[in-house]
C-alpha cells in the first residue's frame, strides 16, 4: 500500500494544484458577467416579455397552426406523420419539433381558451434561441454589442414579429436553425467540425420548412468568406456532405415506403412536390388586387419599417465585405417575390426574412455611425460628431417608435380568439355524446374537439378531408347526411364551391350557436337536418 503514495512530490507541488482547480468556477462566472452576455440577454428577454404577453389572445388562430398542431399531436399519440394520410406536404422536422416542446405548455394551458392558441408558448423557447443566434452572428460579422442588441431588438419587437413569430408555424423553426447554421460558418475558430455541423444544421433547417433553402447560396458564402484558405475545400466538402446527407433522408424515407414516385392507391413525395410547383399562383405583388399584393400590403399594414427599411440596407451593405452575407439573403428572398410568373406566396414567407431584415438594418446603422465618426473628426469639431449621431438616432426613433407601439399594443391587448373560446365551450357543454357524434371543422378547432372525447380522424373531421382525401370520405358513405354537425368558420367559408359535400352541409343545417360580432369573425354551430332532400 505504501508504493502507492508518491512521497517523492513536495508539499509545495500539491498546494500548487488546489488554486488551479479553484479558478475555474470563478472563470465560469466571469464569462458569465461579460459585457456581452447581459447584452444579448437583457435584448432577448425585452423581446420575449412583448411576445410573451396575451400570445394566446392575438393574432387569431389559423388554419396552418391547426394543422401543425394536429400532425404534432399524430406524431405523439398516433405514432405517425399525420392525423390523416401524410401526402408529402411538407417535410415533417418542424412539427416533430412542435411534438417535443408540446410538454411546456401543459405548464399554462387552460380549458377556456382554445388549445390550438394555448399551446403557442411552444414558441417562446424558438424565438429565444432565435434571438441569442442572432446577436451571435452580428458580433461575430464584426458588429459592436449596440448593433447586435438593435438587430434582435428589430427582429423581435416589430408588430410584424410579434404577430408571426407566436404562431405555430414550421417557418420559425426553420429560422432557429438557419441562425444556428450562420452562426457556426462564423466561427472565429474556424475548425471543421463547426462547419460540418454548420451544414447540418441548414439541413435541419430545410426539412423544416424547404422554403429556407433559398437563402442557402448566402450561407455557403459566408462559409468561404470565414474558413481558412488552406482548409477551406475541406470545410466546403464537409458542410456540403452533412447537408446533403440528412436532406437526402426525405426522399430515402419516401422510397422505403414505395412512395417516391406517383402511383394508383398511393400518395408520393414527387406528387407533393408537384403539387407545390403547380399550386395555383396568387400571382404578382407588383399587379393591384391580386393575392400577392394582398399579402405584401398585409405584411406592410403591421410594419413597413423593418421591410422597406430592411430592404434598403441591404441593398446599402451588400458592397461591405462582412455584411455581404446576410444582404445577399435579403435580395434572394425578394428575387423569389418579385420572380416573374409568381407562383403562390404564402403570408408566412416573410417570417425568413425577419432576421436578415433586421441584421442588415443594425449593420447599415453601424456603418453610417462608423463613417459620421471618422468622418467628422477630421474638421476638428468633436461634439459635432456625437450630435449627428443623436440627431440621427432621435429621428429614427421617433419615426419608428410611436407605429411600432400601435402595432404591438393591439397584440397585447386584442383578443381576436374570444369566438373560437366561445365555441368550443358551448360544444363541449351541449353535445353530451361527442364519441358517436360526427362533426367537421377547421383544422384550429379539431384539436379541442379530440380532446374532448370526439374520434379523431373520422369523429371530429377536418372539413376538406370530406371531399378531398378518399380514405375520410369511404367512412361518409350517404355523404353529407352521414354528419351531425358541421362548424362553420371564415376559414371554411372562404370556398366552399369547391367543396361540393361541405357545401351541401352548410346548405342542410341549420345555426344552434353562433359567436362573433362581425360576418368576417362569426363562427356557427349548425346541426344537419337528414330529413332534407
Amino acid at each position: 500500500m505504501t508504493a502507492l503514495l508518491d512521497t517523492s512530490q513536495p508539499p509545495h507541488a500539491t498546494a500548487k494544484a488546489r488554486p488551479a482547480q479553484q479558478k475555474r468556477p470563478v472563470g465560469r462566472l466571469r464569462r458569465l458577467a461579460r459585457p456581452d452576455t447581459w447584452t444579448a440577454v437583457g435584448a432577448t428577454a425585452a423581446v420575449l416579455a412583448v411576445q410573451w404577453w396575451n400570445i394566446s389572445g392575438f393574432p387569431g388562430v389559423s388554419d396552418d397552426e391547426g394543422t401543425y398542431l394536429a400532425q404534432a399531436w399524430a406524431v405523439q399519440h398516433h405514432h405517425g406523420l399525420a392525423p390523416y394520410t401524410y401526402w408529402y406536404d411538407h417535410p415533417p422536422l418542424g412539427w416533430v419539433q412542435l411534438a417535443v416542446l408540446s410538454w411546456l405548455p401543459g405548464l399554462f394551458a387552460s380549458p377556456d381558451h382554445l388549445f390550438t392558441a394555448e399551446l403557442r408558448v411552444a414558441m417562446i423557447p424558438v424565438t429565444a434561441a432565435s434571438a441569442l443566434l442572432l446577436y451571435l452572428v452580428a458580433r461575430r460579422l464584426g458588429l459592436p454589442r449596440w448593433a447586435g442588441a438593435l438587430a434582435v431588438l428589430l427582429f423581435g419587437l416589430s408588430p410584424l414579429s410579434v404577430g408571426l413569430q407566436r404562431e405555430l408555424f414550421l417557418d420559425n423553426f426553420a429560422v432557429l436553425w438557419i441562425l444556428a447554421a450562420f452562426a457556426l460558418a462564423t466561427s472565429p475558430r474556424k475548425h471543421l467540425w463547426h462547419h460540418v455541423t454548420a451544414g447540418g444544421c441548414a439541413g435541419v433547417a430545410v426539412l423544416s420548412k424547404e422554403t429556407i433553402a433559398v437563402v442557402l447560396p448566402a450561407l455557403v458564402l459566408l462559409l468561404w468568406q470565414h474558413s481558412g484558405r488552406s482548409t477551406r475545400k475541406f470545410s466546403l466538402v464537409g458542410f456540403g456532405s452533412a447537408l446533403a446527407l440528412l436532406v437526402l433522408g426525405y426522399p430515402l424515407y419516401a422510397l422505403l415506403k414505395g412512395e417516391l414516385l406517383p402511383g394508383p392507391g398511393h400518395v408520393s413525395l414527387l406528387g407533393g412536390v408537384l403539387f407545390q410547383l403547380q399550386r395555383v399562383g396568387s400571382g404578382s405583388v407588383l399587379t393591384p388586387g391580386s393575392g400577392s399584393r394582398q399579402v405584401l400590403d398585409s405584411w406592410l399594414y403591421y410594419d413597413r419599417i423593418l421591410i422597406f427599411g430592411g430592404i434598403g440596407a441591404a441593398l446599402a451593405v451588400v458592397g461591405s465585405r462582412r455584411l455581404r452575407a446576410p444582404a445577399l439573403a435579403v435580395l434572394l428572398l425578394v428575387a423569389v417575390v418579385l420572380r416573374p410568373g409568381a407562383g403562390y406566396l404564402p403570408a408566412m414567407y416573410v417570417i425568413q426574412a425577419l432576421p436578415f431584415l433586421a441584421l442588415s438594418l443594425a449593420g447599415a446603422a453601424h456603418l453610417f455611425a462608423r463613417q459620421v465618426l471618422r468622418a467628422v473628426p477630421r474638421l476638428g469639431l468633436r461634439p459635432l460628431r456625437w450630435a449627428v449621431l443623436a440627431l440621427a438616432a432621435v429621428l429614427a426613433a421617433g419615426w419608428t417608435v410611436p407605429r411600432w407601439y400601435a402595432g404591438d399594443r393591439t397584440a397585447l391587448t386584442v383578443d381576436a380568439n374570444a369566438p373560437y373560446d366561445a365555441c368550443a365551450r358551448w360544444i363541449r357543454a351541449n353535445l353530451p355524446d361527442p364519441a358517436h357524434t360526427r362533426i367537421t371543422v377547421d383544422d384550429a378547432l379539431w384539436l379541442d374537439l379530440v380532446r374532448d372525447g370526439f374520434r379523431p380522424g373520422t369523429g371530429v373531421i377536418w372539413f376538406y378531408k370530406v371531399d378531398l382525401d378518399p380514405a375520410v370520405a369511404a367512412t361518409l358513405p350517404q355523404g353529407w347526411r352521414s354528419l351531425d354537425y358541421i362548424v362553420s368558420t371564415p376559414t371554411l367559408r372562404q370556398d366552399p364551391s369547391a367543396l361540393p359535400t361541405v357545401r351541401a352541409a352548410l346548405a342542410h343545417s341549420t345555426t344552434v350557436a353562433s359567436f362573433g360580432s362581425t360576418a368576417a369573425d362569426r363562427i356557427e354551430v349548425r346541426r344537419i337536418d337528414h330529413t332534407i332532400n
